[in-house]
């Protein structure tokens, strides 16, 4: 028993001679992660709150008030040679602004659907092809079907012309292209314009 007292004596003032006491709390936990939190928490309590931006998503935009063809406006008279003042002038603009069939922009819209076109067809192509591949070893569980197949390859004759036809048709995509690119040549245009 004295030794338990002598023990708890000499551990008392151990922790008085460190500072450290019973009554006194510690300052940190010993470990870093919390101390840190806590720390961490403190500053984002102190921390002043964020500006609020605004963006184009905050702000919408404003309607155009409409405007009675009867009331007059208080806005200046348009000059006779603008579209609003002359229908005439209007629509000599809008013919212009349709596709000269030799601009740029007319050449690279057939261009561009030309292009569409032999990719779709080439795309149809390889499934048809695919479809075919899978008919020339297909199994059938009728007997009498597969029977029939192995000597007439019906199903596979079809699939195999559909994909013949299909190259016939794009060979006759490529040549139209082709052909729209001699004229695109001929009228002088560049030949930048067929990519």
């Amino acid at each position: 028993m004295r030794a338990i007292r002598t023990l708890a004596t000499a551990l008392l003032l151990t922790l008085l001679a460190t500072g450290r006491g019973p009554a006194q709390e510690p300052s940190g936990t010993g470990d870093p992660v919390a101390d840190a939190a806590r720390k961490a928490r403190e500053q984002k309590k102190n921390a002043p709150k964020p500006k609020k931006v605004f963006t184009d998503d905050d702000v919408a935009p404003k309607a155009p008030e409409p405007q009675s063809p009867a009331a007059p406006s208080s806005e200046a008279k348009p000059d006779a040679g603008t579209p609003a003042a002359n229908p005439d002038v209007a629509l000599a603009q809008d013919a212009a602004e349709k596709e000269n069939p030799n601009s740029e922009k007319a050449w690279r819209k057939r261009f561009s659907e030309q292009h569409r076109k032999i990719a779709d067809a080439e795309r149809e192509l390889e499934v048809l092809e695919r479809e075919a591949q899978k008919a020339d070893v297909q199994y059938y569980p009728d007997p009498q079907k597969a029977l029939k197949e192995q000597y007439s390859r019906r199903e596979i004759n079809e699939k195999t012309s559909k994909a013949e036809a299909k190259k016939k048709e794009i060979a006759a995509l490529k040549q139209q292209l082709g052909n729209m690119e001699d004229e695109l040549r001929r009228t002088g245009g560049d030949p930048g314009w067929a990519r």
